[in-house]
């Protein structure tokens, strides 16, 4: 039976890889200007195609479709341990406001160093993030305190998220003309205009993070089953939950940071995969949480880049789409039990 269990879990990761790599190489070749799959390796392998394919793909189309495959894996993870943190499948980054606490740091910094004639580097865009995600943390931790109901905590985040939102509309409208449009669009969520810089950096902070999250995989197994179990176990509760709200909060950073508050995603994929799984052993969802983050995300942007081409849509209005009637889906079979 165990090792029935395996081969799935295993032939699970196997397509949910297969999911990714597909709609990865659907972002690189699927745009305003099409792109065959020949050209792609001819340019992968040094083969000349012309210098307007060629910086299409290693300056907007690669960039694009590698971060989003790094972010969409990142959010899936920083949601599946909110979920677990909580004990609710519900929890997510956007959903307690924790997005929208780090969208409201990154609009200040921003604002305040662009009015400086300042450059907004990717560290600082994601400590500003860090902090704005720490304090709703923060506020969400004690509410968590205060009400008994999980369906109030929520409600908590949702409110202070919508707080968030109204100080980063009122800090846009003293941005100049001209970066209101940039801060306008990355408000709304994008993983356009994405550099190899920033690749860089957010590839470093999530993988090490990742790492760390893999190697929690047994306090978190013991943690699931209660208090009291993983006490006997040794694990150190204190010290897991402070690791638990930093890592969270810095994906979650890592995310804003980059591409604006992305929404369901973080509750959506984590409970899919779970559904596909058919557990919830962390050393197994860890690892699928991050390929059917990626999948997710990468499948909406490239709708949300071509259903109305020229024209890009905004990447969190794709995915409500697919993902808000999970979370319903979700609500209803909670209120049947």
């Amino acid at each position: 039976m165990h090792e029935k269990r395996k081969r799935r879990y295993i032939a699970v990761l196997f397509l949910l890889g297969i999911c990714a790599l597909i709609f990865f190489i659907l972002n690189i070749c699927i745009g305003s200007v099409g792109i065959a799959l020949s050209d792609v390796v001819g340019v992968f392998i040094g083969r000349e195609r012309g210098e307007t394919v060629t910086r299409i793909l290693w300056s907007i189309r690669l960039p694009r479709a590698i971060s989003v495959l790094i972010l969409g894996g990142a959010l899936s993870l920083a949601g599946y341990l909110l979920q677990t943190f909580f004990n609710n499948p519900i929890a997510g980054p956007f959903v307690l406001g924790i997005s929208s606490g780090a969208k409201m740091a990154v609009a200040l910094v921003m604002v305040f160093l662009m009015g400086k004639s300042i450059r907004v580097t990717s560290a600082v865009m994601i400590v500003a993030a860090f902090i704005g995600a720490m304090l709703s943390m923060g506020f969400v931790l004690m509410m968590s305190r205060k009400v008994n109901s999980m369906a109030m905590l929520v409600v908590s985040g949702v409110m202070i998220g919508y707080i968030c939102s109204a100080i980063t509309e009122l800090v846009v409208t003293f941005a100049d003309d001209a970066d209101i449009v940039n801060l306008h669009n990355w408000s709304r969520g994008s993983f356009s205009g994405m550099t190899w810089e920033n690749v860089k950096v957010m590839a470093v902070v999530v993988y090490i993070i990742y790492i760390a999250v893999f190697l929690m995989s047994k306090p978190l197994s013991a943690y699931q089953l209660g208090d009291a179990y993983a006490l006997n176990l040794g694990v150190n509760l204190w010290l897991l939950r402070v690791c638990i709200v930093i890592f969270s909060s810095i994906l979650s950073a890592c995310i804003v940071a980059f591409a604006g508050p992305i929404s369901f995603v973080g509750i959506a994929a984590p409970h899919l995969v779970k559904r596909c799984m058919n557990t919830t052993e962390p050393i197994w969802m860890i690892p699928a949480c991050f390929l059917g983050g990626s999948a997710f995300c990468l499948f909406c942007d490239l709708i949300a880049k071509t259903i109305l081409a020229p024209t890009e849509l905004s990447i969190s209005t794709v995915t409500a789409i697919f993902g808000a009637p999970v979370v319903l889906c979700i609500i209803k079979k909670r209120a049947k039990t």
